[in-house]
């Protein structure tokens, strides 16, 4: 049932070493305790719900920013979703790793239809997915698989990685090329949309826990590295690599998202923040939430605004900048 939730809104500053602080509001919505939110993505439509998988209970959540509404749409007997993606249609779309299935939500009915893997891949553990420019919808699964669904045909393509266990984020590039990262594995890799085939790209970084992957407008594919706590990019058209130590002692890079002024947002978990990369001054600004242990996972955005799931204060958070 949607519920309406109260609001906090508050003005926090950046904090960058040697640069006048720079203003950024901050907005938080609870959610409901025990539905774990786990990713976010946010319709791009200004003022447009911001959807949201709810792991714990086997929801998809969809946020009204407007009103602070929330209504809480029931995927199915054993669901646990962990990814959310919008399609082309306007619709959620999520990789449900308890019913081993991606689950499309109709944005009008709220009607629920889901494409369960084959019987004989097992459990995939299936983590997020992306829409390639053809309309192919990409997942991944930290068992050792990524796959594509064709939402026209029903057709699904399983593909064992190349490595085995650990494939984790996935993106698109704007021509259309999809790389995916494995945490387990250590690499990303470069997905042929023909024959499905993947390829291993090493960082240089060894065991550095690759874990999510995010285009910006060139095609530069940006990488959360877990274990050595880099931001890594990877440029695809001359094979050269660039890594960033993210603020802190020990920084764990979690999650990685690239806005549309091509500055990149990542968080951070061991100092929980709100991190923003500016590559052509090759500094960081800090940012955090109310919540002393916000354990963010998948970021989005959408013009102007930086999407935060809090999975350990179940909270939505939202970054708004000039």
């Amino acid at each position: 049932m949607p519920r309406r939730i109260a609001q906090l809104a508050r003005l926090v500053l950046a904090l960058v070493p040697g640069l006048a602080a720079a203003q950024v509001t901050v907005q938080e919505y609870p959610i409901p305790r025990g539905h774990r939110v786990h990713d976010v993505w946010a319709d791009a439509a200004p003022g447009g719900p911001v959807w949201f998988s709810a792991q714990g209970s086997g929801h998809l959540g969809i946020l009204d920013p407007k009103s602070g509404r929330v209504e809480l749409v029931p995927l199915g007997p054993g669901s646990s979703p962990h990814g959310v993606i919008a399609g082309s249609d306007g619709a959620p779309w999520l990789t449900d790793g308890g019913q081993n299935a991606v689950v499309r939500v109709d944005p009008r009915t709220r009607a629920v239809k889901a494409w369960k893997l084959p019987a004989d891949t097992g459990y995939t553990n299936l983590n997020t997915a992306i829409f390639d420019l053809q309309g192919i919808h990409w997942f991944t699964g930290q068992s050792g698989i990524y796959g594509r669904l064709d939402p026209r045909s029903g057709e699904m393509r399983v593909f064992k990685a190349p490595r085995g266990r650990g494939p984790y984020g996935i993106h698109v590039t704007p021509d259309g090329t999809v790389f995916y990262a494995s945490l387990a594995g250590s690499h990303i890799a470069r997905i042929d949309a023909t024959t499905g085939a993947a390829t291993v790209i090493e960082p240089p970084t060894r065991g550095q826990g690759a874990r999510r992957v995010w285009s910006d407008s060139k095609g530069d594919v940006w990488v959360a590295e877990w274990n050595s706590g880099n931001l890594s990019r990877y440029e695809p058209k001359s094979g050269r690599w660039s890594a960033w130590k993210a603020p802190g002692e020990r920084p764990q890079v979690y999650a990685v998202y690239v806005d549309e002024t091509d500055k990149v947002w990542v968080s951070e978990w061991a100092s929980q923040t709100m991190l923003r990369f500016d590559p052509a001054r090759e500094k960081f600004e800090s940012f955090q939430s109310s919540s002393p242990y916000p354990n963010v996972r998948q970021i989005h955005g959408r013009k102007g605004e930086v999407w935060t799931p809090e999975s350990g204060a179940d909270k939505i958070t939202v970054y708004r900048y000039r």
